[in-house]
């Protein structure tokens, strides 16, 4: 859930892509494993939720995954 009502906010998705994306946002590639370890420096997630935060970025079109499997932010031009 996005936005649970019945939880802490800092236990939702919404919050912790926050810090994912904060760690991404170097326009670099960067690989799963060793962005996990990065995000991992800074706040406490598991893995699982790490991935549905990389899911979430990726379906509102923040990151791209390229044929790597390398994670890259997207930059929105106007």
């Amino acid at each position: 859930m996005l936005l649970p009502d019945n939880i802490h906010p800092a236990n939702s998705v919404y919050f912790n892509a926050a810090y994912v994306l904060r760690s991404i946002t170097d326009h670099k590639p960067h690989n799963v494993v060793e962005l996990y370890q990065e995000v991992r420096k800074n706040h406490k997630i598991g893995f699982s939720l790490y991935i549905l935060c990389i899911d979430w970025l990726y379906l509102i079109d923040l990151v791209e995954i390229n044929h790597k499997g390398e994670i890259n932010y997207v930059s929105k031009k106007s």
